[in-house]
């Protein structure tokens, strides 16, 4: 019984060995072309194609060819042959190990996507060929934020480098605190920009599936907040970039300033601005304010800042020195100075009255040399009238 057992057992370890020997032969891969099914290439950028063929024994490789999405031939060669290598201008060959093929594209566009294939001739089998193919992506670009001053000009940009893919364009403006987005411009392939009722008179959109922009004139401080554009593309969905704007609002400080008690004054120096300024006094040389100055901050209804800046000095610093308002805000190269004492208006009004005195002495001095020419001119003239008479 135990002799029986032993024998089944070997009949089975004899036929699966048959069976793993059969897998074996069966299963090697016969001349079989490998490369990758999808692949994704950037724009404008370089990319490399490849795959790789498995021989069977005896079999040699002759050529290489590459055939593009339209099937026109792309590259062809002889392996270890360099100077048999000829294609088209954009594309090269690539190094590559031994039974593989590699080829770069120097700049990869649109017209490059789709599938390739690659053909190994063999001999004495014949040709063998797989498919690999590309997709062309791109991202958009847009701006770094932007800051705009009120009233002026601003424009806001993105760019994507597929606009045979593109839709439409389209621009929405979020807000700060808005719930929502809310639509400003768009435009669409066989069609004319399109700006919405809201923005109508001061906003334009350029006619463009590539290079989008947008110009708001004037610049309002409602229009602060960030500004996505959105390219509706095909086959691959939305792509989107987002860019920020900030408005100031310059400031134009006035000053002002009235008696409180004999011998004291209350200055004060105001402005209205977007964000709020800084306000410093600057007193010439001696400094004789009585404490510091007091600083108020009274929001506007229109996202401004109204800042008064308060200074309590000594009357007599009006006639003696300088004394100036300094206005410092983000959206200024240079502090605005504004002086708010006499003594530039005393002196101006001295050098008026020099000038006026000036001009009436060079006047007089004119007239009194014309009489004196007169009067010698005078009896001359007489002198030879009569002596025509006589003649």
């Amino acid at each position: 019984m135990r002799t029986g057992v032993e024998m089944m057992i070997q009949a089975s370890c004899r036929n699966g060995l048959q069976v793993c020997l059969l897998l074996l032969v069966v299963g090697r891969p016969q001349g079989r072309v490998t490369a990758p099914e999808r692949l994704e290439a950037p724009v404008d950028k370089p990319f490399t194609l490849t795959c790789s063929v498995s021989r069977d024994r005896g079999e040699t490789l002759r050529q290489v060819r590459w055939l593009d999405v339209q099937n026109q031939t792309l590259l062809t060669y002889q392996p270890g042959n360099r100077d048999s290598v000829s294609g088209q201008q954009h594309v090269e060959l690539a190094s590559s190990p031994r039974d593989s093929s590699a080829i770069t594209i120097r700049r990869v566009g649109f017209r490059d996507e789709g599938c390739y294939t690659c053909i190994f001739d063999m001999l004495p089998s014949g040709s063998k060929q797989g498919h690999t193919c590309l997709a062309v992506t791109a991202q958009v670009i847009g701006e770094r934020n932007k800051t705009a001053v009120s009233g002026k000009t601003v424009s806001l940009s993105c760019s994507y480098a597929l606009p045979e893919k593109v839709q439409q364009v389209a621009w929405r403006h979020a807000a700060g605190g808005a719930a929502a987005a809310a639509d400003v411009a768009s435009y669409a392939r066989r069609s004319d920009p399109m700006v919405e009722p809201a923005y109508e008179g001061r906003v334009w959109l350029s006619a463009s599936l590539s290079h989008s922009q947008i110009t708001i004139q004037p610049v309002a401080v409602r229009d602060e907040g960030c500004y996505t554009c959105l390219y509706s593309t095909l086959p691959d969905g939305p792509k989107s970039s987002t860019v920020c704007l900030s408005t100031y609002v310059l400031p134009k400080p006035q000053v002002s300033y009235r008696t409180t008690a004999p011998g004291l004054i209350e200055a004060n120096c105001s402005c209205v601005s977007r964000p709020p300024a800084e306000i410093v006094w600057n007193v010439e040389r001696d400094n004789r304010t009585v404490g510091a100055p007091a600083t108020t901050l009274l929001p506007q209804g229109d996202g401004t800042t109204l800042l008064i800046s308060t200074l309590a000095l000594r009357s007599e610093l009006l006639k003696d020195v300088s004394v100036k308002c300094l206005v410092h805000h983000k959206g200024l190269e240079s502090p605005i100075a504004v002086s708010m004492n006499t003594k530039i208006g005393t002196a101006l009004t001295i050098l008026i009255s020099v000038t006026t005195v000036a001009a009436l002495l060079v006047l007089s001095l004119c007239f009194c040399l014309w009489k004196c020419f007169l009067r010698k001119e005078g009896p001359a003239t007489v002198l030879r009238l009569h002596m025509k008479e006589t003649q």
